[in-house]
């Protein structure tokens, strides 16, 4: 992939050396908020990227230095450390542009030595090319199908914080037996293709946790709370021995109820201090053969990586969660004292390499009851864009993150200081050099039990907006990451998987991403608001306008729910903590008149049907259904349904822009009233199935042009 190069005349503002410098490791010298309008990056910013990947640009000379050395570099190499090919096109340009007579070597992944590149099958190979003059280069081939396969009709589902979804035999919070029970229910009740969660990955244990699910420990393994204790096989046999297991189940009870019938917020640990207590007692129980093999199976699979994640929650137990802080010699995952301390904790190490693998069966088995069900896709998962800078993942690969920054969004028109998110990135060029072993390892990890997998803010394949640590989202710029590289492991591993890869593509996006996606079979996202010809007339997109590759939906997690922005309580909600920049009532005209005229598309194409619509209809009902109505005439290859506006949640899962102000992730699924509704309810509501009629299309509503089923093999 080409490096970044300056845009235009934002490039003066900086010294040329330094722009030149800055172009050769990737780093933007400007970025371009809008078509019209590009802005320079600061001294400060691109001098920091550049320190942040090594190299030294804080002087004249120091930049002279850097800028000699990496031509030299450049000049002297026979390969960049990471090449594509995709099946079925041309091979890489930088295999035509080595010298005549250059031999080639290639060792297979799986274990072969072969003359050249023809014909190699899927996967990520050793290249050796060695030239006439005897210089010789290494390089990662990664070999990757040119696309994945698109659905071919149109699949429908819900999308739900699985946390947020309690049934009667949850702990609190949601957990996996929940999501199989709707998965199963959704799949043979509904016909559903697929169910969406939020990401399931492993959090930093804190006093109290950060109960977003966007800033997890690890990506790699998956957490334990959401485990359900009571479908662990070795729970039958506890419970018959141990007789604290009953006052576990008492006050598991309680805290379900609090949340249910008390008001109470979720509170995910105390969540997780009653599931601990109950696995610590099951750990008691010996493991059979069987169950035994199938545990040592999973050690040998996961390897280094979950040894240490293990170490890194065993040591974070005795030290607290930010290893920053822990003794200097147990900072370094690979220095002795680390390795004395695993086998001072071998006990806590294996407890907690058991949680990841009996999560991991758990959501294997959900995974299962889904296809079982009838589902063409299944478990749609999710992707946080990074992890934890406090966390395993940032401890045990610290070579492969770019110390000193964290990854954010530019300033724009909503948010003019722009957007610190507190996310260590990885360095593009400690990926290339590895052969994006970390990113392949963790794909390969997710698609143990995902029939799809979206990726949040899919964007960051190709680029991120590094804010230097200590500075304001302001002072950061863009990185560019070798987005071919990226995808062509993203395409392998789902390829491998057989699945469904969903790129969340909103908000900026800069030109070429999303066709470059489609062109790689990556649907998009697609939420109704925010479907305007924007080029035109600003109104609202009309459905045969809309794009194919998508999933398309009515509203997020990050945003009001349907019922909420339909009725204007989703001004009301900011107003009321204080986050409106303009008077209210402008804001509440704007919102107003945004609505009004999608009420009015939908009128005009004879999807809104106050009248006749079943006994007990309200209008605010029949305009969710005519919104999905609405999706339902788009091209859309899914379609998906936020679970909480199938019973007229009015409260958003999170509010962007606030922390203590407003409880994000620790609301559960409420109806219009802000009771809780139980998984056991919203499956016998009216309410719910008829929204779900509509979207199905079983109902009078049945559009005559909707697209056949997909099957996704």
């Amino acid at each position: 992939m080409t490096a970044a190069r300056p845009a235009g005349p934002a490039a003066e503002d900086l010294p040329e050396g330094l722009s030149r410098l800055a172009a050769l490791h990737g780093v933007a010298t400007s970025y371009s908020p809008s078509p019209d309008r590009t802005v320079p990056a600061s001294v400060t910013a691109v001098t920091l990227a550049l320190a942040a990947l090594g190299v030294d640009a804080g002087s004249p000379p120091a930049v002279r230095a850097a800028l000699t050395a990496r031509e030299r570099e450049l000049r002297a190499r026979l390969l960049p450390p990471t090449l594509v090919h995709w099946s079925g096109e041309s091979p890489p340009a930088a295999l035509a542009a080595l010298p005549d007579g250059t031999r080639l070597c290639v060792e297979t992944e799986q274990g072969e030595t072969r003359a050249g590149t023809d014909g190699l099958p899927p996967g990520v190979h050793r290249l050796t090319a060695t030239a006439p003059d005897g210089r010789t280069a290494r390089s990662h081939l990664v070999v990757a199908p040119g696309r994945l396969p698109v659905p071919a009709g149109r699949t429908h589902g819900l999308l739900v914080q699985l946390y947020s979804l309690l049934s009667r035999r949850s702990w609190g919070m949601g957990d996996l037996g929940d999501l199989g029970e709707l998965a199963a229910w959704a799949g043979r009740t509904l016909g559903a293709g697929f169910v969406q969660v939020n990401p399931l990955h492993a959090a930093v244990p804190g006093a109290p946790t950060d109960p977003s699910p966007y800033r997890p420990s690890s990506r790699r393994f998956p957490d334990p709370v959401h485990l359900r204790i009571e479908d662990v096989p070795e729970f039958a046999y506890a419970a018959h021995r141990d007789a604290r297991l009953p006052a576990l189940l008492e006050r598991a009870g309680r805290l379900r109820e609090a949340v249910l019938e008390k008001g109470a917020l979720i509170d995910r640990d105390a969540v997780w201090e009653l599931k601990r207590e109950a696995l610590e007692l099951l750990r008691d129980v010996p493991l059979g053969p069987g169950r035994r093999a199938a545990y040592c199976d999973y050690l040998a699979e996961q390897g280094r990586a979950l040894e240490d994640h293990a170490t890194w929650c065993a040591l974070a137990e005795v030290h607290g969660s930010d290893w920053h802080r822990w003794p200097a010699g147990l900072r370094d995952p690979r220095s002795a004292d680390t390795a004395r301390a695993r086998a001072e904790l071998a006990d806590r190490v294996d407890f907690h390499s058991r949680l990841a693998w009996l999560t991991d069966t758990q959501l294997t088995a959900a995974q299962r009851t889904a296809r079982e069900a009838g589902m063409p896709v299944g478990i749609v998962h999710d992707l946080a864009v990074g992890v934890h800078p406090q966390g395993a993942d940032a401890w045990a690969g610290q070579e492969y993150f770019a110390a000193g920054t964290s990854v954010g969004a530019p300033p724009d028109a909503f948010n003019a200081r722009g957007q610190d998110w507190g996310l260590p990135p990885w360095r593009p060029d400690r990926l290339a050099e590895s052969g994006y072993a970390p990113f392949r390892l963790l794909l390969r990890s997710l698609f143990r039990y995902a029939g799809a997998l979206r990726i949040d803010h899919v964007m960051g394949l190709f680029r991120l907006w590094w804010v230097p640590q200590g500075h304001p989202p302001t002072e950061g710029t863009y990185v560019r990451y070798d987005a071919e590289a990226m995808l062509a492991v993203l395409v392998l591993e789902a390829s491998r998987a057989g699945a469904v890869v969903i790129g969340e593509d909103l908000g900026t996006v800069e030109p070429g991403v999303r066709e470059t996606l489609r062109e790689r079979g990556v649907l998009g996202t697609s939420v109704l608001w925010f479907e305007r010809d924007w080029d035109g007339d600003g109104r609202p997109l009309p459905p045969e306008r809309w794009r194919a590759d998508c999933l398309a939906t009515a509203t997020t997690h990050d945003l009001p729910s349907t019922a909420a922005r339909l009725t204007g309580e989703h001004v009301a909600l900011r107003d009321g903590l204080g986050l409106l920049t303009r008077p209210v009532e402008e804001e509440r005209a704007e919102a107003a008149a945004d609505t009004g005229e999608w009420l009015e598309l939908l009128a005009g194409l004879g999807l809104l049907r106050h009248a006749g619509n079943g006994a007990g209809t309200s209008s605010e009902e029949a305009e969710i259904q005519a919104l999905h109505r609405f999706l339902l005439r788009t091209p859309a290859r899914m379609v998906g349904v936020w679970l909480p506006d199938t019973v007229g949640d009015r409260r958003p899962q999170n509010l962007p822009g606030t922390s203590d102000q407003y409880p994000n992730w620790r609301l559960p699924v409420a109806d219009a009233e802000g009771r809780p509704v139980t998984l056991e309810e919203l499956a016998a509501s009216p309410r719910a199935h008829a929204l779900l009629d509509v979207v199905r299309g079983t109902g009078p509503e049945r559009h005559p042009g909707r697209a056949p089923e997909i099957r996704v093999n």
